[in-house]
């Protein structure tokens, strides 16, 4: 890993030294964090690691899951496998819950276990922001981990010069899967209103296959996704947004999506999927003109998400309901006590309701029960001098965890989150920064209250095998300790004039008290040995134990005009302090990007994603082996002519047909993956 590591800086070191740039001095555009940090901030002046992917980087990808659109984030890794529905995040090792995941402003709190977080289609994103490390003083329960900001393309975005409507049709497809992939987007500038209309989808022909050329079974699943956005703004200082959003999906699934299915469905339990989620935000931001004391930001938002699965071998109908309600109001203010102030602070408040039968009755697994959570948070950055700001924050949250269920106890609990960091700048090109942090995360409803079977198999056989739930209502609130210092590097005309550089690094320290970590216990053999059979039961359950979780993080992109390359690294570490393994720290991994613009119209790359073993894992767990994925890219935009502003693109996933596991995973990734498309825009 090293090897690889010490030969990618090598590589863009050597050739940053020879190459033949553009002629003119360029300015380097500030990089712009906003719905991260409730506010738009340089990223050289925040005290925290975070990375920003956005426009045509996301494009080039031909993305068709979350884990194809970020996966090689540094700290980030998409666990799942290959199926999209089954996909969610994991940040240094901190999973799923445990990371605050925003879909245009507005909370995604969704979880049950094996059913995925990720509800939009990646043709309609336009930008990731990702915050690593504890953000609970913003963003309150669930921030221990990060944040993950997903904004999805506006009427900005895409008008082209001189236009005040338009539209933008493409089609894909992926030869793996035999996956199409069409979207319409049309939209228009009126004035004082905007609207945007999208509409695309992905559609399977056939299973995805592994790099060992076998299916990987019941990979199937069709997603539609619809969003509307409305914009209206009746002064110059004020903005009114309606963004509604649909998304559905529908296929043959076993009951741990993220597992390998079995040949026969009737056996493997499978069930058909069918699942929709309904997002609403209504937004109004107000900034008036020569005020320093007002730059408001009011947001009402909701999810409503249903999930039907019927069991293909008995009929049995599972319904899931999840439903979220939030508000938030935020202000940013300007002023100066002596040295120049810097305020962001508000409320935030959300409930979550979820609701679960079988066959019509109640289900023991998917409770009914509710969720409250009502904060205040406050974060101000304080200008010492000219080069050195000190951030200093605070947020007060209060939960209640109420289930309908009189044999199981309510929770509820409040939480400080403080923060408290410094971001130096000695010169106009270096920024030093550091941060502790405290975080929090409530544990979830699930956590809480899942009862009853988890899974069985082997009923056909004489012998059944079970796994049960068992509830957990006394589980404590995780809380950690957080320490970060890094350093970043901005400069354009580094080498020649017109190129630039951009790096990042950064090391992290997490003290993690009453961690929620799964156990899944093995079923008791004892009297099963003789007929006649009995069934054999295990336990799935949820404890705290006290953990950390330390690593270390680099980021670097170097841009000459007609050539550009990058690394990612993530090398994360952790452990539970009883000495325990995690089964939840991903792979130390590098990713290495280099392409070639031999002119303004083309662009040829290739990516390549080196990750280590992983044998640091549970008893219970499996190791993860290292692997090595080649990728390779390409497009075309024609500047004139009969396919002016079209783009087609082609690429390769997986060149060599690697046959790889994404640790902790457990299903192989898809193999060599063909892809192509067409965007064109009127």
């Amino acid at each position: 890993m090293q090897k690889c590591i010490l030969g990618g800086v090598a590589m863009l070191a050597a050739g940053a030294t020879t190459v033949q740039a553009q002629d003119d001095p360029v300015e380097l555009p500030p990089l712009i964090l906003g719905t991260a940090l409730r506010d738009d901030r340089n990223i050289r002046d925040i005290p925290v690691a975070a990375s920003v992917a956005e426009g045509g980087e996301l494009q080039q990808r031909q993305a068709d899951t979350v884990e194809e659109l970020i996966g090689d984030v540094p700290g980030v890794s998409i666990e799942g496998g290959p199926r999209g529905v089954a996909q969610e995040i994991n940040i240094r090792g901190f999973q799923d819950e445990q990371v605050v995941l925003r879909f245009d402003r507005g909370r995604l709190n969704f979880n049950r276990a094996h059913s995925g977080r990720f509800f939009f289609d990646p043709d309609i994103v336009e930008r990731v922001e990702v915050v690593r490390g504890g953000g609970s003083t913003l963003f309150g329960s669930g921030a221990i981990g990060g944040v993950v900001a997903v904004e999805t393309k506006d009427v900005e975005d895409l008008l082209l010069p001189g236009q005040t409507t338009g539209a933008r049709v493409r089609l894909g497809y992926s030869d793996n899967g035999e996956i199409w992939s069409p979207s319409t987007t049309i939209y228009g500038d009126y004035g004082n209103f905007d609207a945007l209309a999208f509409f695309g989808g992905r559609e399977f022909g056939a299973s995805l296959q592994d790099g060992n050329g076998d299916n990987i079974l019941r990979s199937e699943v069709d997603t539609l996704n619809g969003l509307l956005k409305l914009g209206f703004e009746p002064t110059e200082d004020q903005r009114f947004e309606l963004n509604l959003s649909y998304y559905e999906d529908d296929g043959l699934v076993p009951p741990n999506a993220n597992t390998t299915a079995d040949l026969n469905p009737v056996t493997g339990n499978d069930s058909e999927r069918s699942a929709e989620i309904f997002t609403y935000r209504l937004s109004w931001d107000w900034n008036p003109e020569g005020s320093d004391l007002v730059d408001l930001s009011v947001l009402f938002y909701g999810n409503t998400l249903e999930i039907q699965d019927d069991r293909i071998r008995d009929g049995r109908a599972d319904f899931t309901e999840y439903d979220t309600f939030g508000l938030e109001v935020t202000n940013r203010s300007k002023f100066d006590v002596g040295v120049p102030v810097e305020l962001v602070y508000g409320i935030e408040a959300y409930r979550d309701e979820q609701a679960g039968t079988r066959s019509g009755a109640p289900r023991v697994q998917f409770p009914d029960a509710e969720a409250t959570t009502v904060g205040v948070f406050a974060e101000a950055t304080f200008g010492i001098t000219d080069r050195l700001d000190l951030i200093a924050g605070v947020r007060f949250d209060q939960y209640d965890r109420d289930v309908d269920d009189p044999t199981l106890a309510d929770a509820d609990d409040d939480f400080f989150s403080p923060r408290i960091g410094f971001s130096f700048r000695p010169n106009e090109n270096w920024q030093i920064f550091g941060n502790v942090a405290r975080a929090y995360r409530a544990p979830t409803l699930t956590e809480l209250y899942n009862d009853g079977v988890h899974f069985s198999y082997g009923e056909d056989r004489g012998i059944e095998f079970t796994n049960n739930f068992v509830p957990t209502p006394d589980l404590e609130p995780e809380e950690s300790t957080q320490v970060e210092l890094g350093a970043r590097f901005e400069r354009a005309n580094m080498f020649r004039p017109g190129d630039s550089l951009r790096f990042s690094a950064n090391a992290y320290y997490a003290d993690v008290k009453n961690f929620i970590d799964s156990v899944v216990t093995e079923p008791d053999f004892i009297g099963a040995v003789t007929p006649p059979f009995s069934t054999i039961a295990g336990t799935s359950f949820q404890r705290n134990i006290d953990a950390e979780l330390y690593g270390f993080e680099a980021e670097l992109d170097y841009d000459a005009g007609w050539w550009f390359g990058g690394l990612a690294l993530t090398l994360p570490e952790g452990e539970a302090k009883n000495g325990e393994q995690l089964g939840s720290i991903p792979q130390p991994r590098l990713t290495a990007t280099l392409g070639y613009r031999p002119t303004s119209e083309w662009t040829v790359g290739a990516r390549a994603t080196f990750a280590g073993d992983q044998n640091d894992f549970p008893e219970t767990g499996r190791a993860g082996e290292a692997y090595t994925v080649v990728d390779l890219f390409g497009s075309w935009a024609p500047e004139q002519g009969l396919f002016e502003n079209a783009v087609f693109r082609a690429g390769i996933d997986n060149v060599f047909d690697e046959q790889y596991v994404i640790y902790p995973n457990e299903l192989p990734q898809a193999g060599r993956s063909i892809k192509l498309s067409a965007s064109f825009q009127f």
